[in-house]
């Protein structure tokens, strides 16, 4: 599969499209609207930097290149007309991510194979909105994929194999480690023990047990790990641990969704991809 288009050029979306590009295939970014993408030169070029840091063999004539491979579109159609694969990386919402995919079963070509980036929603629950459920799966990418290069690949119970098999042979060859899920598990593999994690660390936070800094620092020093959980949350960035718990019937989850939200969100501090988050990057 040569063509991909991605759905969404979000903090994942963008990276998923980066990535693909750089390993040789051509990519269609598509959102909304054309203000949106005008940003993805920058992150393109923020992105550059990391690669040169991170990837044995990166070189400035090795991601011009990638960039080179990207088209931009904010026509629907357009953006999927020759697609082998389209991966959708819209907000972590399930009726927005229905919507999406009813959309796109009206244009897309029928060899199209269509996969969700969702962390945590279950492909049966949106196959059933695209015209093809049998050509439906997940594919979820870890962030900053060009070093953490887990793909988790789940199939739903009406998931054609060649489909699937297509989808780890796809993740295969732009440097993923394929994760085989044949059983839908909420929270995936990745998600079934990070979340728990960082959830516990916000309980710690909205309670007023610990500050953000001795809560990572609490962690990092006790197990060895190279981040705290709050320095995770910054690469994953606010907008979805925002959209997963601002109505969960936890009260202590609202209070952290709205303790994001006031004093993040609003404030345009989303995380590393902005500079800030918890924690300031730009120095």
């Amino acid at each position: 599969m040569q063509n991909l288009t991605v759905l969404g050029t979000g903090v994942l979306g963008s990276q998923i499209i980066f990535q693909s590009a750089y390993a040789g295939k051509t990519v269609v970014a598509y959102d909304i609207n054309d203000d949106i993408l005008a940003k993805l030169p920058a992150r393109w070029e923020q992105l550059k930097p990391a690669y040169l840091r991170d990837v044995p063999g990166a070189t400035s004539e090795k991601l011009d290149a990638a960039v080179a491979r990207i088209r931009p579109s904010s026509d629907l159609a357009d953006a999927v007309r020759d697609a082998d694969l389209i991966i959708e990386a819209v907000p972590e919402r399930l009726d927005i991510k229905q919507q999406t995919w009813e959309q796109v079963s009206k244009v897309a070509p029928a060899k199209t194979i269509f996969a969700t980036n969702s962390s945590t929603l279950l492909p049966s629950d949106i196959a059933p909105f695209t015209d093809r459920p049998e050509k439906f799966l997940a594919m979820h990418f870890a962030n900053q994929i060009w070093m953490f290069n887990v793909c988790e690949i789940m199939e739903h119970p009406g998931t054609d194999s060649v489909a699937f098999d297509a989808a780890v042979g796809f993740a295969t060859e732009i440097g993923m480690e394929p994760v085989r899920i044949h059983k839908e598990q909420p929270g995936y593999v990745l998600n079934s023990l990070l979340v728990p994690f960082l959830d516990a660390a916000a309980q710690l936070l909205v309670r007023g047990v610990s500050s953000v800094e001795d809560i990572d620092k609490t962690w990092r020093i006790s197990t060895g790990a190279p981040k705290g959980p709050f320095e995770i949350y910054d690469i994953v960035g606010m907008n979805t641990p925002y959209n997963l718990s601002k109505d969960s019937a936890d009260p202590e989850k609202r209070k952290f969704a709205e303790l994001i939200k006031t004093e993040y969100i609003d404030k345009g501090y989303l995380g590393i991809a902005t500079g800030r988050g918890f924690y300031d990057y730009s120095k």
